[in-house]
């Protein structure tokens, strides 16, 4: 996340539950590489404060920019997300 102040950010991660993971007022400018559960849908969401602001998601899997969206305004909400393509085999 690029932007200054803070936001609360939710976004899908690897775990047993299979629940999204809230950050309340995290600082900006964030980053996070997280495992995304086999069959789901990477999902990351900004929203800012009262205060407003500015805030950008980008998202990338392997690697590999796939979107990015901009939250600006008081309670201004951006998401990104996108596609996992199938696995490779591995070519020997």
């Amino acid at each position: 996340m690029a932007g200054t102040g803070t936001a609360d950010l939710t976004y899908q991660a690897r775990s047993t539950t299979g629940k999204a993971v809230v950050v309340k007022a995290a600082a900006l400018p964030w980053h996070k590489t997280v495992d995304v559960p086999l069959g789901k849908e990477p999902i990351v969401s900004i929203v800012l404060g009262a205060k407003g602001g500015q805030a950008r998601c980008t998202l990338a899997i392997r690697g590999h920019h796939v979107q990015s969206a901009t939250a600006t305004g008081a309670f201004g909400r951006a998401t990104c997300s996108g596609p996992v393509p199938a696995a490779q085999a591995d070519q020997n």
